[in-house]
């Protein structure tokens, strides 16, 4: 069972959900930067810079920040998992907003970024395979 008390679940659930969000989010972000790189070189190298790292770190705890401090303003909420040992994401939806959160976070922290990574890794393998290609031609 949960050993200590319902603020604490709240925060444990928080930071799990948070750092989940920016693992994710981080990883969608740098398979972007990537795409841009190997698949758009003059594109991605006039475009990123140190600052321009910075800013994306930014974005990406500001949009995992959004997602996990939702259930704090009542959208959704923390609580025990079902067998009672650590604290998430309460996913059986009490209430109509609770489940409009479930499916938010389904979609725009889950679904879109595991897409976009999809599609990142498979725009530079194209673009790999399109080069390989041309150097054997000549």
């Amino acid at each position: 069972r949960w050993l200590f008390n319902q603020a604490m679940c709240t925060i444990y659930a928080f930071c799990g959900v948070l750092f989940g969000l920016c693992s994710l989010t981080s990883l969608t972000v740098l398979s972007a930067v990537c795409c841009l790189k190997v698949c758009y070189p003059a594109y991605g190298r006039c475009w990123f810079s140190p600052s321009h790292a910075g800013v994306l770190l930014l974005c990406v705890w500001a949009y995992a920040l959004l997602f996990a401090m939702a259930p704090l303003a009542e959208w959704g909420s923390y609580g025990p998992e079902p067998y009672g040992t650590a604290c998430c994401i309460t996913w059986e939806a009490s209430s109509q907003e609770a489940t409009l959160y479930i499916l938010a976070l389904f979609i725009f922290c889950y679904l879109l970024p595991c897409l976009l990574i999809l599609a990142s890794y498979s725009l530079i393998l194209w673009t790999v395979q399109v080069s390989r290609r041309a150097v054997r031609q000549h």
